[in-house]
């Protein structure tokens, strides 16, 4: 997948994981945390499956960036601490 689709999903991913793990740190931290997320997911997809997950703008890699952005997410707030 190239780098402004990883971008995207990784955006919308942030915002879920955000959401979801009801992260208040702010949106641009938010986002980041996404992006960063979004290539996690995407490595990590590679490592446990042998297939990249992220293969594009759709539902399955919106889905592995927000696994990736709560793990992001959770690391983010126990180096907080």
């Amino acid at each position: 997948m190239g780098w402004f689709a990883t971008i995207i999903v990784g955006l919308i991913a942030g915002f879920l994981a955000s959401w979801l793990m009801k992260a208040k740190t702010g949106m641009l931290t938010d986002l980041i945390l996404g992006v960063i997320g979004g290539f996690l997911g995407g490595w990590l997809s590679s490592l446990l499956f042998k297939v990249n997950l992220m293969s594009g703008i759709n539902l399955s890699s919106i889905l592995v960036a927000m696994l990736g952005a709560i793990i992001v997410i959770a690391v983010y707030r126990k180096i907080k601490r």
